[in-house]
């Protein structure tokens, strides 16, 4: 609280006006973050939207403020929920709530509807956690900083790196050997490529539990 009440140029203590502790604030933090996918009009659900054009639509949306936040990305997957049974991102009662009034709307059952809320929460945990490790973005990067070097790193420089002095390879030559390879992802594609698998999943449990 005192590097916040520095970094805002007040007195630490002040902040305890508005909240009860660190912790607080936090969670007000990721709540003022999600919260902000109900302004995006391309996440809403309209009525006329079929049930995976909306998943694909949330889980642009969830990417894109995992990008947009990749420091805070972290809390929104880790902070404790108000309840046991719910699952990050999606953590907030407005947002479960329209996720699962959606699918049932669209003729999930009950079992359905929860199997799809739990399988969709853990891919987005997952994927978009994989996503903000790769970005590396430190306090002094900015996202496309950060973006250009996951996403525009060249061979070479992905060998320096998997090379360098922190790491010696000598006794992992498979490791050695597909280094170019294992350096150099689309993580765009991966998403893309998880995100079709969990539909096709939810729409084998849609039918099987109808």
């Amino acid at each position: 609280m005192r590097r916040l009440g520095a970094f805002l140029q007040v007195e630490g203590m002040s902040l305890y006006r508005y909240v009860r502790s660190r912790e607080e604030l936090l969670d007000a933090m990721v709540d003022r973050v999600m919260d902000r996918l109900y302004a995006d009009p391309t996440v809403l659900l309209s009525p006329e939207d079929d049930w995976d054009d909306f998943l694909r639509r949330i889980a642009t949306g969830v990417r894109r403020v995992a990008h947009t936040h990749p420091q805070l990305f972290p809390l929104v997957a880790t902070r404790h929920p108000a309840a046991p049974w719910i699952r990050p991102p999606l953590r907030s009662l407005r947002w479960i709530e329209g996720f699962l009034a959606g699918l049932l709307a669209r003729g999930f059952s009950d079992d359905a509807a929860i199997y799809a809320y739990r399988a969709f929460g853990s891919l987005l945990v997952g994927r978009l956690l994989v996503d903000v490790t790769a970005l590396g973005v430190s306090p002094g990067k900015t996202v496309a900083q950060a973006e250009q070097t996951a996403h525009g790193r060249s061979p070479d420089s992905a060998t320096e790196h998997l090379h360098g002095n922190e790491t010696d390879l000598k006794a992992f030559p498979t490791i050695t050997r597909l280094a170019d390879r294992l350096a150099v992802e689309d993580l765009n594609d991966e998403f893309t490529d998880a995100l079709e698998t969990l539909i096709a999943r939810v729409d084998q449990a849609r039918r099987a539990l109808a």
